[in-house]
């Protein structure tokens, strides 16, 4: 093997290891570049979930359509971190490449290696990079992985901010009354919206568990976890 790399490359076994190397080195580092701007804008959206929470629950005067724009605020850095997922994604590819067809022959020390032109796949991507998903899978990956539990939280608070003002909703009908006073809204078009809202959600739900890109991190069970007992 390492004699027909040579012949191809003109390197030698040992400088082409070393090359191969600094290329784990230098993806692995822009893939956790990328990882830690997925967390910046996640924290931003808690930051903003939180403020609009705490201003409208404090403060009686406020409608409580604020929530949708809490909602809208939300989603945007969803929107942005979903984009920046797809280039996590995408450098992530590379690494697990390196990791699975170079890494593992070489603690396992073995020449037998996994199926698959992995060298070409690489090669074209370094040439061409492009995308391993697609923008809503990735907004709808980021959905299911963080932002559900926030926008369940808003919606939460959104309720509990109904309820705070208008004690008399304790059937369906004085809860649909109690949701249409106190906003400026048409009550359709404040309907349109909010169930459109989580419709859309919904949506993006889906699209982040349909097939693409690399999977998680982590698998959700380990092998053979009687091997790793201390």
């Amino acid at each position: 093997m390492a004699a027909e790399e040579e012949r191809e490359t003109g390197m030698t076994g040992k400088d082409y290891y070393t090359t191969m190397s600094h290329l784990y080195r230098g993806e692995l580092g822009r893939a956790l570049v990328w990882r830690e701007r997925l967390d910046a804008t996640t924290n931003w959206a808690v930051l903003a979930a939180t403020g609009v929470i705490t201003l409208a629950l404090g403060n009686p005067a406020i409608s409580h359509i604020v929530f949708m724009l809490a909602n809208i605020m939300v989603l945007i850095l969803m929107v942005i971190e979903g984009r920046r997922y797809r280039y996590y994604d995408a450098y992530r590819s590379r690494v697990r490449i390196l990791e699975a067809h170079l890494l593992v022959p070489v603690i396992m020390q073995s020449d037998r290696h996994l199926e698959g032109n992995w060298r070409k796949v690489l090669s074209e991507d370094l040439l061409i990079p492009s995308f391993k998903i697609s923008g809503p899978n990735a907004v709808g990956k980021r959905l299911n992985k963080n932002y559900r539990w926030i926008f369940l939280v808003i919606l939460a608070a959104h309720l509990l901010k109904v309820f705070q003002h208008h004690h008399e909703a304790v059937d369906i009908a004085s809860f649909l009354t109690a949701m249409n006073t106190g906003q400026p809204l048409h009550p359709v078009v404040f309907w349109v919206l909010f169930a459109g809202f989580y419709v859309a959600l919904g949506y993006l739900s889906y699209e982040g568990r349909a097939s693409g890109g690399t999977h998680d991190e982590f698998s959700r069970k380990t092998p053979r976890p009687e091997d790793w007992t201390i």
